[in-house]
């Protein structure tokens, strides 16, 4: 219960009006369509999402990354909104190249203050965000053109080699978590230990994804490659991870105190849904 008590109160003390709005529908019962209200603030005219809602950037104009996050925002309240994401579907159309695949962010960023890990490399198409998106329109069962151009270049791509880096593998499963086998799977378990910033370990304190990532929640498609104990592991370390301010804190450095403050709200956020999602965390 005091987990859960300071967490929330993080949250109302700190949190963003998107992340309050959607720990009330979560946790409170509260109405998604609060949610649904709140991104509308963060989507642009042309259909995209921007104004830094994935908080490392504070650029205004529409980039994937704030597309995939309001994606992930409607999809934890299990709410949709087809219009709204009709009109994002829109612009990543717009944003693609020909071929389909869509980048992380664009230059039009630069002259806004962003966390030093947003640069060059964000700029080209790839399988991160492109698989990832594709799997959280298949996620909502939407149909789009964009959509089905994407998921014939993803599947290209991924017949030519998985990436060698968590977070692509990471939107990459969830590509692959509709459009796989047994074989996909058998070859995802060998590849994750060769991944940079995978970290396997629970104790090992560097930034990187964890299984619980791949697997927030007990009936995730990718339980499968995680054993109990590794995920108790992580369990007992996401507890642990509590500071006292009853926040979870972050391991990397956005663009000022705002940022900082705004992420720390999301992963207190996904924290309590993934403890609450392994019954780790009492709320009465």
């Amino acid at each position: 219960m005091e987990t859960f008590t300071a967490a929330r109160e993080f949250i109302r003390r700190e949190g963003r009006l998107v992340e309050r709005r959607l720990f009330a529908t979560l946790f409170e019962g509260a109405d998604p369509a609060g949610v649904v209200d709140a991104l509308r603030g963060y989507q642009n005219a042309d259909g995209g999402f921007g104004h830094g809602l994935e908080p490392d950037k504070r650029c205004p104009d529409s980039l994937a990354i704030d597309v995939e996050t309001a994606f992930d925002i409607l999809l934890a309240a299990g709410a949709r909104d087809d219009e709204m994401i009709g009109r994002a579907c829109d612009w990543l159309q717009s944003a693609a190249t020909p071929e389909g695949p869509v980048s992380l962010a664009t230059p039009v960023m630069e002259p806004y203050p962003k966390a030093a890990h947003w640069s060059d490399w964000t700029y080209a198409p790839s399988l991160n965000p492109t698989a990832g998106l594709v799997g959280r329109l298949d996620a909502f069962g939407f149909e789009h053109p964009w959509r089905d151009q994407a998921a014939a270049w993803c599947a290209s791509a991924l017949a030519q080699g998985f990436p060698d880096e968590a977070h692509a593998m990471h939107e990459s499963m969830e590509y692959l978590e509709r459009h796989s086998d047994e074989a996909d799977v058998a070859k995802v378990k060998e590849w994750l230990p060769k991944l940079s910033y995978y970290r396997a370990d629970a104790a090992d304190p560097e930034y990187g994804v964890t299984p619980l990532h791949f697997a927030p929640t007990p009936d995730s498609f990718w339980r499968q490659l995680f054993d109990d104990q590794q995920l108790e592991g992580h369990l007992d370390r996401l507890v642990a991870d509590q500071q006292a301010d009853g926040g979870w804190a972050i391991t990397w450095e956005p663009p000022g105190v705002a940022a900082t403050l705004e992420y720390r709200g999301i992963e207190t956020l996904r924290a309590l849904r993934v403890l609450k999602a392994y019954d780790r965390l009492p709320t009465s």
